[in-house]
Parts: structure tokens; sequence; C-alpha cells
């Protein structure tokens, strides 16, 4: 993931927290908010309940790639936050794949076959 596709700044996860659109599943929550911009913005959670930090670094270093893998499917012009939940921890990289491209499906964020072209 490229660094300027990251979401850093406390005031932006607290704005998408606040106004933006969540969707849950048991493993994670995804929140998205329209940011006007030409390319998406990524951020990801992972709290001390994860673990420690080699755990909480693991989480993060699969979830990244993930969003890289998913990033091009995506439509252009959000924040995506993504909030990891303790259960993701002994999870194989491939349900939690699934789990994201759900979420994204659910949240309207995958492009339709037609507009990959």
């Amino acid at each position: 993931m490229e660094r300027r596709l990251r979401l850093r700044r406390p005031k932006d996860f607290e704005r998408i927290r606040r106004q933006g659109r969540q969707y849950h599943h048991r493993l994670m929550s995804l929140s998205v908010m329209p940011n006007g911009l030409a390319v998406n913005r990524y951020g990801i959670v992972t709290s001390k309940r994860l673990g420690k930090a080699v755990t909480r670094n693991r989480v993060r270093r699969r979830l990244r790639e993930i969003l890289r893998l998913l990033h091009p499917r995506l439509q252009n012009g959000y924040d995506i936050v993504i909030v990891a939940r303790p259960a993701v921890v002994e999870q194989p990289f491939g349900a939690i794949q699934r789990i994201i491209n759900e979420l994204c499906q659910q949240a309207g964020l995958l492009r339709v076959e037609s507009d990959l072209t």
C-alpha cells in the first residue's frame, strides 16, 4: 500500500467514524466516507485488545496487503477505515480477505466488471 493512500491523522479517523457509513462483521468493521479526491485513502485500527505489538503489527500487515490487492477493484473517491476485532487474530488470510470483500460489496465500493476497462 502506497504511503500517500494511508490515513494517518486522528481527526480523519474521528471524522470518518462520526460521519461515515459503517458496515459490521464479527471480525471487523468497515467505515466509508466520500473524500472528494480522485483516490481512495485507507486507515487501519488495531487496538491493544488484539494482543501485543507483534500481533497487532501482523494483523496490520495482513489488512494492508488485502487492501493493496483489492484497491484496483474499488471505486475511487472514498476514505475507508477498517477496525480489527480480537477474533481476527486467529483467522487465516483467505478468510479475512473474503470478509473484507463482503464488507466492500455491502458498502457498494466494488466496481462493476464493465467499469474495470
